[in-house]
């Protein structure tokens, strides 16, 4: 019998990981005074429904969006600021909106409301648009590129790439957890909000990344939509980075110079704006 609360625990398998919150609180709150951001800009009538936009220094390429994680039902934007920088320094704006947490909202209205704020976000920058989300996050951008997505065809067809870093792509094993006392995820949500149960956009640019040091079930929920994603039309990369835990891994993101980063910004797909579809 699985232990599905174990292999969730990325925080009790990490040693020290409960002083990140706070340290990451910290270097994103010294990040904003550094560089020009546009904060708690309202997607929705919510007090959560708010993004930050970090701006580079010249006129965007286009527009990065960072989802963040906390199994839906933790943190806020504000934790974030800091890994904007390996994006922004390469000329792209930067959006990191909050949502509203479980078990205030289910987690398909929190879908619904990250489809709203990169709508709103992608209303004040013109240009392609990127995708990135963490753990739940990764979930989150990665409902964005199914075919029941919120999004309109005009901000689909500006999507040019999307990046899961350890991403939750199949929500069922949650039900099984003490987390579910929050999520209060029912079978039929589970399912359908489940990315590796649905349809991707055809032609969609997917990237997903685990660190190789991460909890065996992040490893499988990479590969679980690798491989099935594989043979429905979308064009996905799956890699596995080193011995990075669930945290390390996002550290890249703040160098413009990672390999992340670099996995982030890479796309084979063009930006036609004059189409309204993959």
């Amino acid at each position: 019998m699985h232990d599905w609360d174990d292999a969730f625990n990325n925080m009790g398998h990490v040693e020290g990981s409960d002083a990140l919150p706070g340290l990451w609180a910290g270097q994103a709150a010294a990040y904003r005074e550094t560089v020009r951001v546009d904060t708690d800009l309202a997607y929705g009538p919510s007090v959560r429904e708010k993004f930050d936009l970090i701006w580079p220094v010249d006129s965007p390429k286009g527009l990065v969006v960072f989802v963040h994680g906390g199994f839906w039902m933790r943190l806020d934007k504000s934790y974030w600021s800091h890994l904007a920088e390996g994006a922004r320094a390469q000329g792209w704006a930067v959006a990191i909106p909050s949502y509203t947490l479980t078990p205030e909202a289910r987690i398909s209205e929190i879908t619904k409301q990250i489809g709203t704020a990169i709508e709103a976000a992608a209303s004040l920058v013109e240009g392609p648009i990127r995708l990135m989300g963490h753990s739940a996050g990764g979930h989150l951008v990665t409902r964005m590129t199914c075919d029941n997505t919120p999004l309109s065809g005009a901000i689909l067809a500006r999507i040019v790439h999307v990046l899961s870093i350890s991403g939750l792509h199949d929500l069922r094993p949650l039900r099984h957890t003490a987390m579910n006392d929050t999520l209060h995820l029912t079978t039929k949500e589970a399912t359908a909000e489940s990315p590796a149960l649905l349809v991707p956009v055809p032609g969609s640019q997917i990237s997903v990344c685990v660190g190789g040091g991460e909890r065996p079930e992040f490893i499988r929920q990479a590969r679980l939509l690798d491989i099935i994603w594989n043979g429905l039309d979308a064009k996905i990369e799956l890699t596995i980075e080193g011995d990075h835990n669930h945290f390390t891994l996002l550290e890249g993101l703040k160098s413009p110079i990672s390999q992340i980063c670099a996995t982030l910004l890479k796309t084979k797909k063009q930006f036609c704006p004059e189409k309204t579809l993959f």
